[in-house]
C-alpha cells in the first residue's frame, strides 16, 4: 500500500512541477548557474594587516563564544589591525613659497573586539608628529628631509552598550540600547562641519527613538563632553578648553534633520573666550531631481570686552549643498554648493588636520592633509561664494571631478582672522583610479587667482595602499 502511494505521489509531482533548470541530457553550465543569481559571486578582498582570534567576515563554522561577561553577552575576542599607507608627490606654488614635496602617511586602526557591542579601539599615525608628516622638501634653497614618528595613539577609547553589559550581568533580556564611549575618541557631526576632532571625554547615545504623532520614524540623541586635547578656534592653540554638547539625528518630514548645541568652557587666562555653538541641517530630495542639504552653523557669547584680535568665534555660516539627479544618478553627478559666512564662524571642535570648515563645499577648498596642497580660503570668515562641479564615476571603477569655484570677501581686505585678502577664483580637477583591490592612484591639480595676493597653484599624485 505504501509503495503504491509513493508511486502515485511521484507521478503527480512530475505532472505539476516544471523540470529541473539543468536537464540531465545537457552538460552542467557553471556560468549559467551563476547568472541565475545575477552573476553574484564571492569577491576576494584584502585581508587586515593583523588578524588574531575570530577572523573578519569569515563563514562558519565558528568557535564557541566565551561567557566571561554572562551568557547574554557572549565574548568572541578578535584583534585586527588595518588602515592605509599614503605616498604622495606634489609641486606647490603657495604665495612666496614654491617647491616640491615627497610625503608619506600611515593611518593605522587597531581594534580589539570583545563582544558584538564592546571593543577597545586605537588609531595611530606612526609616520607623523604634531600634524607634520614624514617628508622630503625640494626646491630653491630648501632641499631637506624630515623624518617624523610618533607611537602615541591619536585615539584610544572603549565603546560598548550599557544595556548589553547589564544583560550579561543580570541574565535577562531588556530590549534597550544604550551605546557609550569613553577615552581619547574621535567625534564627527554634521559631516565634519560642526565637529571633527579627537579629544579625551565621554559620549552616551539614546538611539532608535520614534514618534508617530510627530511623524518621526527614527531619531538618535547623543550627549558628549571633552576635557582634554580639545581643538577649538575659540581659544589659541596653546590654551585649554572643555566642551559639552548634544547632537540629534531625526528622520522626519520626508527628510533627514540634524541638530547640535555645544558650549566651549575656556580655561585659564582665556576664560573670557567661552562661547556657545549650534548647528542645524535638513537634507532631502525635491521633485526627484535635486538632492539638497541646507546647513546653518553659528557661534555667540564671547565677552564683548575682548578685543577684535581675541574674539575668535562670533558669527554664522550658511551652507547650501545641491546635486542633480541625472539619468545615471550613481555615476554622473553635477553639483552646486554655495556658502555665506558672516564675521568669524567656527566649528565647535576641529582638528588642525581636518582642513577648513568649507572643506565639503568643493575640492578647491579641501586640504589633502599630507603635502600642504594649496586651497582657496576655507575659513568661511566674512565671505561668500560657491563651487560648481561635475563628478563622473564611469562604471563605478574610476572618478573624475572637474570644478570651478568663486569666493567673494566682505568687509575689506584686512578683516582680522580671515586668510583671504580679497576675492578668489579657481579651477580644479581630480582623478582617482583603482589599480587593484588594494591600490588606488589619485591625481589633483588646481590654480586660483587671489585679489591683493599672489596666485596659488599645485599638482600632486598619490598612491594609496589599503590593508
Amino acid at each position: 500500500m505504501y509503495a503504491s502511494a509513493l508511486a502515485a505521489a511521484v507521478a503527480f509531482s512530475t505532472q505539476v512541477f516544471a523540470p529541473d533548470p539543468a536537464p540531465s541530457d545537457k552538460p552542467y553550465d557553471a556560468a549559467g548557474q551563476l547568472e541565475i543569481y545575477g552573476g553574484k559571486r564571492a569577491v576576494p578582498t584584502p585581508r587586515p594587516l593583523l588578524e588574531l582570534g575570530r577572523e573578519l567576515y569569515r563563514e562558519g563554522p565558528l568557535r564557541p563564544s566565551r561567557t566571561w561577561l554572562g551568557r547574554k553577552n557572549p565574548v568572541s575576542p578578535q584583534l585586527t589591525a588595518y588602515g592605509d599607507l599614503r605616498l604622495a608627490a606634489a609641486r606647490n606654488d603657495v604665495g612666496p613659497a614654491e617647491g616640491g614635496v615627497l610625503a608619506a602617511r600611515m593611518n593605522l586602526d587597531v581594534d580589539l573586539k570583545l563582544t558584538a557591542s564592546e571593543r577597545v579601539h586605537a588609531f595611530l599615525r606612526p609616520l607623523e608628529k604634531d600634524g607634520l608628516a614624514t617628508r622630503f622638501d625640494f626646491g630653491p634653497g630648501q632641499d631637506r628631509g624630515i623624518v617624523r614618528g610618533d607611537p602615541v595613539p591619536q585615539a584610544l577609547f572603549f565603546e560598548g552598550d550599557l544595556a548589553r553589559l547589564w544583560e550579561g550581568v543580570s541574565g535577562k533580556n531588556n530590549g534597550r540600547d544604550l551605546p557609550f564611549s569613553a577615552g581619547l575618541m574621535p567625534l564627527i557631526f554634521q559631516n565634519g562641519i560642526w565637529v571633527e576632532d579627537a579629544f579625551t571625554g565621554a559620549a552616551l547615545a539614546l538611539p532608535a527613538l520614534n514618534s508617530p504623532a510627530l511623524d518621526i520614524s527614527n531619531a538618535d540623541l547623543t550627549f558628549f563632553a571633552g576635557f582634554d586635547k580639545v581643538t577649538t578656534g575659540a581659544v589659541p592653540d596653546d590654551a585649554n578648553a572643555d566642551v559639552y554638547g548634544a547632537a540629534a539625528f531625526v528622520e522626519a518630514g520626508s527628510g533627514y534633520w540634524e541638530f547640535g548645541y555645544g558650549f566651549t568652557d575656556a580655561q585659564g587666562r582665556f576664560a573670557d573666550n567661552d562661547v556657545h555653538s549650534a548647528a542645524a541641517s535638513f537634507t532631502r530630495r525635491y521633485w526627484g531631481k535635486v538632492s539638497n542639504s541646507l546647513r546653518v552653523l553659528g557661534n555667540w557669547g564671547q565677552e564683548r570686552r575682548l578685543t577684535e584680535a581675541r574674539r575668535s568665534a562670533d558669527g554664522a555660516l550658511l551652507l547650501l549643498e545641491n546635486s542633480w539627479v541625472s539619468a545615471n544618478p550613481t555615476s554622473f553627478v553635477p553639483y552646486l554648493n554655495l556658502f555665506a559666512g558672516f564675521e568669524r564662524p567656527q566649528s565647535l571642535a576641529r582638528d588642525a588636520g581636518a582642513g577648513g570648515v568649507l572643506k565639503n563645499t568643493g575640492i578647491l577648498f579641501e586640504a589633502d592633509g599630507l603635502t600642504g596642497f594649496p586651497t582657496m580660503d576655507a575659513s568661511g570668515h566674512d565671505s561668500w561664494g560657491g563651487a560648481l562641479g561635475l563628478e563622473y564615476l564611469f562604471a563605478l571603477d574610476r572618478q573624475v571631478v572637474v570644478e570651478a569655484a568663486e569666493l567673494r570677501v566682505q568687509g575689506g581686505a584686512l578683516v582680522p582672522g580671515r586668510p583671504a585678502k580679497g576675492h578668489q577664483r579657481g579651477l580644479g580637477i581630480r582623478v582617482q583610479q583603482p589599480l587593484s583591490r588594494a591600490w588606488i592612484l589619485r591625481a589633483d591639480a588646481m590654480a586660483a587667482r587671489r585679489e591683493h595676493d599672489r596666485a596659488v597653484s599645485g599638482a600632486r599624485i598619490e598612491l594609496r595602499r589599503k590593508f
